[in-house]
């Protein structure tokens, strides 16, 4: 800005000294015709280059602002992305989470399953293994009613181990048997048959080795 004032400057001096050196500087006012275009040309001139000035000036702004709003833009972009892929990995963790308690709670549920399946084919075993096959998933579907009757606990381990019901569990017998896999395949076929929903005694939670009741084998059912 300062350059294009020191140049019209500059050419109003030369367009003076131009006229001093015609007409001489007393006769200046007296006849000098000066022609509009000399004069005018340099204010045109001046005029143009401000115009051409504001017109730096106002595109510098534009270009400025059209800057400052893509960084800004970006910025945002950038941040959103971030938020996304941080939900993406807390999603992904808690999924991960989730899938492995479900695992951990499935083998656990398992593990539980097959000792339990063992303590039953165990307790058959001692309780009936001299018994025809019918009779052995007799005992297994006994220990069965009593889990789903609400009269006595809700699982196999429970129920077998309560007190004064099954003599094996008191004695000690059962857990020997347990200990050393001594129960039979037929023990173990019973067992599995019982837990399978395999029912040959109805709602009876009872059997003994005398009595009345529903007869298998040496054992009375009610």
């Amino acid at each position: 800005m300062k350059y294009n004032q020191n140049r019209r400057l500059l050419c109003a001096c030369y367009a003076a000294a131009g006229l001093m050196l015609l007409t001489g500087s007393t006769s200046l006012a007296a006849g000098l015709h000066v022609p509009e275009t000399d004069v005018v040309q340099p204010r045109a001139e001046a005029e143009a280059e401000t115009a051409a000035d504001g017109a730096a000036w106002d595109f510098a702004e534009i270009t400025a602002g059209i800057h400052e709003d893509t960084v800004v833009g970006i910025r945002a972009a950038v941040e959103k992305a971030h938020e996304d892929y941080t939900e993406k990995v807390e999603e992904e963790r808690r999924k991960a989470e989730e899938e492995a308690a479900r695992e951990a709670a499935a083998q656990a549920a398992a593990a539980t399953a097959a000792q339990e399946k063992e303590l039953l084919a165990a307790l058959i075993f001692c309780e009936a293994g001299n018994q025809p096959y019918e009779g052995q998933v007799a005992v297994g579907a006994v220990v069965m009613n009593r889990v789903n009757s609400g009269q006595f606990p809700d699982t196999i381990t429970d129920v077998i181990y309560q007190s004064g019901q099954f003599t094996p569990a008191m004695t000690g017998w059962l857990d020997s048997v347990l200990a050393s896999d001594g129960y039979t395949d037929s023990a173990m076929q019973a067992a599995a048959d019982a837990l399978a929903g395999s029912n040959p005694i109805g709602d009876c939670l009872y059997f003994s080795t005398g009595g009345n009741g529903y007869q298998l084998g040496d054992h009375f059912f009610r």
